[in-house]
């Protein structure tokens, strides 16, 4: 396997599982890295690296940062927000994959891609889901602020390391995964006890 491909996929990795984290974010900085051409798209993707891309991901960023500050709010855009960070997710990882024939490719983005991009939002979603639970909703603008954060981090570092931001997401993937499934069993014995 060639170090491009093992790099884009890397990037893809690291742009999609930042989705799981915030959905625009990663969108943004990826349609900015297009723009300025830090980043190679493919060619069907070339849209991603316009103005008007560009304004309208830096739009829904900003509106999507605000609302998750607000109390109860960030709850429901959770169950909002899963289904759109995989949608971006798989795009934010077939926009860079280097490979041939459309159906791989697809395939390929929303199995990496999209569950790179779920998996992280599956922690997110707990980790709120556990502060509204023991504060009331009281900590939950620090949750944000540290989602927002690593959103920004990973997806910027994504673009310049995206090995080293691939292997963290992926061990970071396969420690919420053990924790979901803990949490999972534990669940079951509760019910039935």
């Amino acid at each position: 396997m060639n170090t491009e491909i093992i790099t884009a996929v890397a990037l893809g990795i690291g742009l999609a599982a930042s989705a799981g984290f915030r959905v625009f974010i990663p969108m943004l900085v990826a349609s900015v890295a297009a723009h300025f051409n830090i980043i190679p798209l493919n060619e069907s993707f070339a849209w991603l690296g316009s103005v008007p891309a560009m304004l309208s991901f830096g739009v829904a960023t900003v509106v999507e940062i605000l609302a998750y500050y607000i109390p109860f709010v960030d709850n429901l855009l959770d169950t909002v927000t899963t289904p759109l960070a995989v949608g971006a997710g798989t795009l934010l990882m077939i926009s860079v994959l280097p490979v041939e024939g459309e159906l791989m490719k697809w395939i390929m983005g929303f199995i990496v891609g999209g569950g790179a991009a779920a998996t992280i939002q599956s922690g997110s979603v707990l980790s709120r889901f556990t502060s509204s639970k023991f504060t009331a909703g009281t900590a939950n603008p620090v949750v944000s602020t540290g989602e927002n954060v690593a959103a920004v981090g990973s997806s910027v570092s994504a673009l310049f390391i995206p090995i080293i931001v691939a292997i963290i997401f992926i061990l970071i993937a396969i420690v919420i995964f053990f924790k979901l499934f803990e949490w999972r069993k534990n669940k079951k014995k509760q019910n039935a006890g």
